[in-house]
């Protein structure tokens, strides 16, 4: 498989019309808003709003006049909904709820964090879920003004933070933290590393922040020598994912080892291991679902000189990552 024609990744894709034309155009939001058949995603302190239905998940979007809306008005937010954009042709609202009270519970729907169930939902409302969180958390985040202190208030329906302070006027926009994550490999082997936090035998790829000046090329390089004393030669782009938790964006690389000797150099890691396709058919180590760039940077390598995909390989095993 070539890099040109990779699936996007989990949160990634065409999954909403994000109609930016619309966010500064205010009589088209307040009709939005109280248009029946707009849908509102309830995010409350930072957990989505879901629906068990065994033995899946699925995003729990309610339209104005549903009873929950209803009961969920109350707690919600001094600020206006957010708008995201147009979600399978219809209007869509992040509905930010009040942090200091639980929000009434509703039979099967409850409120989960989506980290840990992303996995198990329809992708497309995974990626709406995620932009609705990322929003919110934002918005939570900036409600006083970063140069002058005073109190901010939404604008372009929700897409920017003003200063209130008639002096300052500051605004600000939402925010991303690029971050490198790459597969390192010397051809046969591919270079894995493991947090002492995580649970045994999980390892995954090195990633890191992108430094300010910092090229990404040159961020892969020396994220790989600090972490794990490997020098890389060769890097190459792979593919991207949000990945809002609160606000990375991980920029996927496969890069070629010119050095094959370890030397951890800080303490970010707990192990660092070259391991073969053998070894991870095997089942040890235990790799990244498929779910996050990650387990797609290891697939995509393994797959490339293999007898069958890695998900086809009875013997392997990825970290055990299941909601609560």
């Amino acid at each position: 498989m070539s890099l040109r024609n990779l699936p996007p990744n989990v949160l990634a894709g065409s999954y909403i019309d994000r109609a930016a034309h619309h966010r500064k155009d205010s009589a088209w939001i307040a009709q939005a808003l109280n248009d029946p058949a707009s849908l509102f995603v309830p995010v409350w302190r930072t957990r989505s709003l879901v629906l068990r239905s065994a033995p899946a998940l699925g995003a729990m979007l309610i339209e104005r006049q549903h009873e929950m809306f209803v009961a969920l008005e109350p707690h919600t937010q001094s600020a206006p909904p957010t708008f995201l954009g147009l979600f399978r042709g219809r209007a869509c609202f992040a509905l930010g709820l009040d942090d200091a009270t639980a929000p009434p519970a509703f039979g099967a729907a409850e409120f989960q964090e989506l980290r840990t169930i992303v996995g198990v939902l329809d992708r497309d409302e995974a990626g709406l879920l995620a932009y609705a969180r990322a929003l919110i958390t934002w918005r939570d985040r900036h409600r006083y003004c970063g140069k002058c202190g005073v109190p901010t208030t939404p604008i372009n329906a929700g897409h920017a933070m003003r200063c209130t302070n008639t002096e300052c006027r500051a605004e600000q926009f939402p925010r991303i933290d690029p971050a490198i994550i790459v597969l390192v490999t010397d051809g046969e082997r591919a270079l894995l590393g493991r947090q002492a936090a995580w649970q045994p035998g999980w390892y995954s790829t090195i990633a890191g922040f992108v430094e300010t000046g910092e090229s990404l090329e040159d961020a892969v390089a020396r994220e790989v020598l600090e972490e794990t004393g490997i020098e890389v030669a060769h890097v190459e782009y792979h593919s991207s994912q949000p990945w809002p938790f609160p606000q990375s964006l991980m920029l996927g690389f496969m890069a070629r080892a010119s050095t094959t000797k370890i030397a951890m150099q800080d303490d970010e890691l707990e192990d660092v291991r070259w391991f073969t396709r053998e070894e991870i058919a095997a089942g040890f180590p235990r790799t990244p679902p498929p779910i996050s760039i990650s387990g797609c940077l290891i697939e995509h390598w393994y797959d490339l000189n293999a007898p069958r995909p890695l998900r086809e390989e009875p013997g392997a095993r990825s970290w055990n990552v299941r909601p609560t």
